[in-house]
């Protein structure tokens, strides 16, 4: 749609039908403070939704046509009922209208009630003759709550390398690491990072947070050995030489300092995938795949496509050739079909790394893990990459999602990430968002939602204007959150919302009603509505995972000794002089550990009386988290051995090694997962988790 010059538009016809399209005019970053979106950022956004705004008249022609849909539509595209409950729209239809529901399970009925839970087809005829289709989302009323109440591993997995690693942490590496941690420690979980398709680059952006797809995992995480046909791989002199490289490879990180360096370490695995493909499958691991590539279907198809077009033509179909940057054209086609070696290679690594994925979650629960591996869902993903070429007709073109100015970013954010379009997700009955928890739920004991906030609106960028000229569009909370809940509770798993930070009112208690738990950071949990104290532990909400860090914060042993503000000086991204900086964070350790030491937590590590150790004090933060009443207890895993460097340092790029970072202790020495398995400060740390100290 062209773009208008906002000051020709009619104020309040713009108003009403950005009001009509879930499009924000105003927002308000503080609960006294309203701020008016840019009327470029209001027709931006509106024309990302097919909306001509063009001109005055256009903007009259729009509104009335939205108009008269809402009038004679009898439902929305979308409709949702709980387990349990009623259905506003169902309820609001004209007397005697009738239903004819085809359910999934492809029974025929003529009444919304006693509706299995589902995605069903819903036709309803009004007594007028109007008629309308619609997809009908039936969904338990809640999840369940997590079972008892357990503590558990945090880890960005790259960063955990073994003995057996090929120069960053893989699927095997995660499945030790939670037989270990399940059977040893008593852990309930293990919390990873996004395993997510990356966007191949020189470099490949290591950030976990903007994948090519979400859908699909990324075969870097192989564990190469794992793979049954590796054995059986024909040419050994290659195989050995590939080993001696990798162990090498591993040896600069954990020996020389060298920082992770994923590329290399896909060069190497990609040259063994390439070897372990000439393994013709057995006939039980034949049927195995085809099985896989027939439930994936068409997805797993576009995906392994666009990864056989990206080493051909680059990894941004948006520069490919015209017919090709379509995945239905009749070029694409044929493409396909003269790469379908490659295509046949990249659907082969998926179903590899889905195995071990399985695997992995398998050995958690096989050690005793009530929830298992906890994976994380990023809020988008990369406009070049494979979900976006895939789903070009959900995605917003021209938009991408970020954050408005607030407390602490005045300037704002632009993630890069282009938005889903709510309107075609709900023409859809929101078939993307279910098919890609779906394919998360296959190995996940529970799912943790990136800024589970975009469940309900998100910040729209213009591409090519400051993040400050956005606004916020609005998604239909109640179908997303039905959606997640259906196919969570088809899994039996457990989600996790992200919600720190500015969060709308009402959101937090939504997410609580439907069973999705918070996310509780110690540092941030005061009494904002009082002194701004530290928040002591029974006031805390109980339906929360609880930790003292995530990875985008410093670790613990880096906030109480102040390291983390002077990294921040050394990178310039301070806001303030530095003596300031120093002094608030000293000050705000000091509450903390004030009220640690006045309920009895800050104790000595070994036995005497000491309480000023570092190790002491790290002990008290974590006891405090077991005061709390959170159902689940999450411990950072560099804050086992006192790692002092945050894993992503926002607001840097190339100023700080974010995602590259080994796993290292208080010296900043790489520690191997076997290493951690005997460190006598993790098992310390332990038994305060477990109760025991």
């Amino acid at each position: 749609m062209t773009a208008p010059r906002p000051a020709e538009l009619p104020a309040e016809d713009l108003s009403r039908l950005a009001e009509l399209r879930g499009v924000a005019t105003s927002y308000s970053p503080a609960p006294d403070r309203t701020v008016t979106a840019s009327a470029t950022a209001v027709t931006r956004a509106l024309a990302a939704l097919g909306v001509d705004t063009g001109t005055p008249g256009a903007v009259r022609a729009a509104l009335a046509a939205r108009e008269r849909e809402l009038r004679e539509r009898l439902l929305p595209p979308t409709v949702v009922c709980w387990s349990g409950g009623t259905s506003a729209a169902l309820d609001a239809l004209p007397a005697g209208t009738r239903l004819r529901i085809t359910t999934e399970q492809g029974e025929t009925r003529s009444a919304a009630d006693q509706l299995p839970p589902g995605v069903h087809r819903l036709t309803a005829t009004a007594p007028d003759g109007r008629t309308t289709d619609a997809h009908l989302i039936v969904a338990p009323a809640r999840l369940p709550t997590p079972p008892g109440r357990s503590y558990g591993l945090l880890v960005q997995l790259y960063s955990l390398l073994s003995r057996r690693s090929w120069g960053m942490g893989d699927l095997g590496d995660l499945a030790e690491l939670t037989s270990w941690a399940g059977r040893a420690l008593g852990a309930g979980f293990v919390q990873v990072n996004p395993l997510h398709a990356a966007v191949p680059g020189t470099p490949t952006d290591p950030s976990p947070y903007r994948p090519s797809s979400r859908r699909f995992p990324d075969p870097v995480y192989l564990r190469i050995e794992d793979i049954p046909e590796y054995v059986h791989a024909g040419d050994r002199e290659r195989t050995g030489a590939l080993r001696e490289r990798a162990d090498r490879l591993r040896a600069s990180v954990l020996e020389k300092g060298a920082l992770i360096d994923r590329d290399a370490v896909w060069e190497l695995k990609r040259e063994a995938l390439e070897l372990v493909r000439e393994v013709p499958l057995g006939p039980g691991r034949r049927a195995a795949y085809c099985d896989y590539l027939a439930e994936q279907g068409e997805a797993l198809e576009d995906h392994a496509t666009w990864c056989a077009l990206a080493e051909v033509h680059g990894s941004d179909w948006q520069r490919w050739p015209a017919g090709l940057r379509d995945p239905r054209s009749p070029e694409t086609a044929r493409a396909r079909s003269e790469l379908m070696d490659r295509v046949d290679f990249w659907s082969r690594l998926a179903w590899l790394t889905d195995t071990q994925l399985t695997a992995a979650q398998r050995a958690a629960r096989e050690a005793g893990m009530p929830v298992g591996v906890v994976h994380d869902l990023a809020v988008g993903v990369h406009p070049g990459g494979a979900d976006a070429w895939a789903q070009q007709e959900y995605f917003a073109a021209g938009m991408s999602v970020g954050a408005p100015p607030d407390a602490f970013n005045a300037r704002g954010q632009d993630w890069g990430l282009p938005p889903w379009r709510p309107d075609r997700l709900a023409e859809s009955g929101y078939a993307p968002f279910r098919h890609l928890l779906r394919a998360l739920f296959r190995y996940a004991g529970a799912l943790r939602i990136d800024h589970v906030m975009g469940l309900f609106r998100l910040w729209w960028v213009p591409q090519g204007e400051a993040p400050t000229e956005g606004t916020y569009v609005r998604y239909d909370a109640e179908a997303m959150l039905a959606v997640l809940v259906l196919e969570a509770s088809r899994a039996g798993a457990v989600v996790i919302g992200e919600d720190l930070g500015t969060v709308e009112p009402g959101v937090r208690e939504t997410l609580r009603e439907r069973g999705v738990l918070g996310t509780s950071v110690l540092w941030f949990e005061r009494d904002w509505e009082g002194d701004g104290r530290p928040l002591p532990p029974d006031r805390w909400r109980a339906d929360c995972l609880a930790t003292a860090t995530t990875h985008d914060l410093p670790p613990t042993a880096a906030r109480l000794t102040g390291e983390h503000v002077e990294l921040r000086d050394s990178l310039g991204l301070l806001t303030r002089p530095l003596e300031e900086e120093r002094a608030q964070a000293a000050a705000d350790t000091g509450e903390w550990l004030g009220l640690l030491t006045r309920l009895g937590l800050l104790r000595g590590t070994g036995g005497g009386a000491d309480t000023s150790s570092e190790e002491a004090e790290i002990q008290a933060v974590h006891r405090y988290l077991l005061r709390t009443p959170a159902r689940m207890v999450g411990v950072w895993l560099p804050d086992t051995i006192g790692d002092r460097r945050p894993q992503n340092l926002p607001g840097t790029w190339n100023q700080y090694p974010n995602w590259r970072l080994p796993i290292a202790d208080a010296e900043g020495r790489p520690v191997t997962l076997e290493e951690l398995a005997g460190a006598a400060r993790l098992h310390a740390l332990v038994e305060v988790l477990r109760g025991s100290s």
